[in-house]
């Protein structure tokens, strides 16, 4: 406690403000300092007296989680906690939270809209017609059917499985590797489970929706490319080290797969102070990007701001919080948040 107030610090943060964050928190007397961390270093500076930390894209590291030795609890402002050291935070006593239910729906939307463009050709079409070309070939290549081609999914938690009920409707089958779904879930969706070489082999479109781990990173690189069809795309509504961009470049050029389309890139801008768009994929037509958006609508920033401001406010204040990450924390010994050890029989 800092001069007899708790202390919230935001440690990075895209929105036009933090009136959301500062009218939940500051009810209960929580201090908000928001920040712009683009490093360690500077988050370490800004962070180390904090009681509770929201996170939108920094990296909170051990070492970030070794200096601060007041922070009780470490709100995620999405779904994925990737970039959060849970373990050590688990170590430390730190409860994580994040928002369980935030932009199924427009993640889901946003990856079947990005295939759909790819795979009727919408930009060359749009191109064509601004330069003054009136026909159905205007598109330069052949179109298919997209009625009876595979959709290959790889995850199947809640956003995955939203991509694969949008597709069923075009007449999609849709094929699906996740280890760790059952298959009477699968039964659900009219979906067929297989293993990664079948999904690569077999699919038409290859939606990536699994979370980043040292298992995942890079799981598409040249030889995941080498194994799909020429006439493949691939849409990576995920965290972009999913996919090796350098791999994904060659792939493209040399027409190893049609096409693919990306909510982020590999080196991440939104975690660089001064990003400039020198990615090699960025001067390609037979590929799409989009800005780490996939999550984007109104009621979703809504959400995700006030889920997790209200999170860390719980914490602070002695209530448990709806959406813990790391549940062992809440029986440890170690458990910071010393009004919730004995609830939490710690």
């Amino acid at each position: 406690m800092k001069d007899g107030q708790l202390k919230a610090v935001i440690t990075d943060y895209d929105y036009p403000d933090l009136a959301i964050e500062t009218e939940i928190l500051a009810k209960n007397g929580i201090q908000v300092l928001g920040a712009q961390c683009k490093s360690e270093d500077e988050l370490i500076a800004i962070a180390q007296d904090a009681d509770a930390l929201l996170v939108q894209y920094a990296r909170v590291g051990e070492r970030t989680i070794k200096n601060m030795p007041d922070c009780k609890v470490i709100a995620r402002y999405g779904i994925g906690v990737d970039i959060v050291d849970v373990k050590a935070a688990t170590d430390a006593g730190i409860i994580v939270t994040n928002v369980a239910h935030y932009c199924i729906d427009e993640v889901a939307d946003h990856a079947v809209s990005m295939f759909l463009c790819l795979a009727r050709r919408l930009r060359e079409y749009d191109t064509a017609v601004r330069e003054g070309r009136w026909h159905w070939s205007a598109c330069g290549a052949p179109i298919s059917r997209l009625k009876g081609q595979v959709a290959g999914v790889v995850g199947f938690g809640q956003i995955g499985s939203r991509i694969a009920a949008r597709l069923k409707p075009f007449g999609m089958e849709v094929v699906v590797y996740d280890p760790y779904i059952a298959d009477d879930k699968l039964a659900e969706f009219g979906a067929r489970k297989v293993n990664m070489a079948e999904l690569l082999s077999e699919s038409d479109a290859i939606f990536v929706q699994a979370p980043l781990t040292d298992a995942t990173r890079h799981m598409f690189d040249a030889k995941a490319f080498a194994a799909m069809k020429t006439s493949a795309i691939l849409v990576n509504t995920s965290r972009g080290p999913m996919v090796d961009n350098q791999a994904l470049y060659e792939a493209l050029v040399s027409g190893q797969i049609r096409g693919a389309a990306l909510d982020d890139l590999e080196d991440e801008p939104a975690k660089k102070r001064n990003w400039q768009p020198t990615n090699a994929l960025l001067k390609l037509g037979n590929i799409l990007v989009s800005p780490h958006a996939a999550y984007y609508s109104e009621e979703a920033i809504i959400e995700a701001r006030s889920t997790a401001a209200s999170e860390a406010s719980r914490v602070l204040i002695g209530q448990m919080p709806l959406n813990v990450v790391n549940r062992e924390v809440l029986v440890s010994r170690k458990l910071r948040a010393v009004n919730l050890r004995e609830r939490c029989g710690a």
